[in-house]
């Protein structure tokens, strides 16, 4: 593996796995594990992750092209620094309880359930639990932190190394969330993954910062 590929592979699994942990999309699989079938709900989750991963590092990727190096690596750099700050500041007001989003996300998935009668024939055809898994993960990542830092690492990175750790790091996340369930999801603390995910924004800035353009 090049040191190139190895930056972004490294750096895009650190970052995913932090933000993924103990997040919505993190609870909204967990709860959905213990519903439904865990192969469809793994499957639908990792499908929606890896099109996801290959979007935002797709844009990331094509940036360098519609900017020059130059800019894209220091809006790259300003971006690690702002979601370090913002990462550091939710977590202070966090109160390391997680049952609130918890029972939060459970109260939506059981108003879906209720209107699922509206759906589509199709939608229903296609295994609703796999098309459940899959939507609600992919517009639970959409727009948020994590997908934007992607797309900043994929123009300052080697954008497969960017794909690779970020899809192995979400499928990691995925699994321990099937596998362990809603009880692994209550024990882990917002605050302190909070903390981390800062603190590694913050160091990947730094890096940036020390590296340039060219690094």
């Amino acid at each position: 593996m090049s040191p190139s590929l190895f930056a972004g592979f490294t750096k895009s699994l650190a970052m995913t796995a932090l933000s993924e942990i103990g997040d919505r999309t993190f609870c909204v699989a967990a709860i959905l594990a213990m519903r439904h079938p865990r192969n469809l709900v793994l499957a639908g989750c990792v499908a929606s992750s890896v099109v996801m991963t290959l979007i935002s590092s797709s844009l990331g990727w094509a940036a360098p092209n519609l900017i020059s190096r130059k800019w894209s690596h220091h809006v790259t750099t300003i971006l690690f620094f702002v979601f370090g700050i913002l990462s550091l500041r939710e977590s202070y007001k966090e109160d390391g309880d997680s049952d609130d989003e918890l029972e939060e996300v459970e109260a939506e998935l059981d108003d879906d359930d209720s209107k699922k009668h509206q759906r589509p024939f199709l939608i229903r055809f296609f295994s609703p639990v796999f098309v459940k898994a899959f939507s609600i993960t992919l517009f639970g990542e959409w727009g948020d932190m994590s997908q934007i830092a992607t797309i900043g690492l994929a123009a300052d990175e080697n954008p497969l190394g960017v794909v690779l750790g970020g899809v192995i790091a979400q499928a990691l996340c995925t699994t321990a969330a099937v596998l362990g369930g809603k009880s692994l999801a209550s024990k882990i603390s917002e605050k302190m993954v909070g903390l981390l995910s800062g603190a590694l924004f913050l160091v990947f800035g730094v890096m940036s910062l020390l590296s340039g353009p060219e690094g």
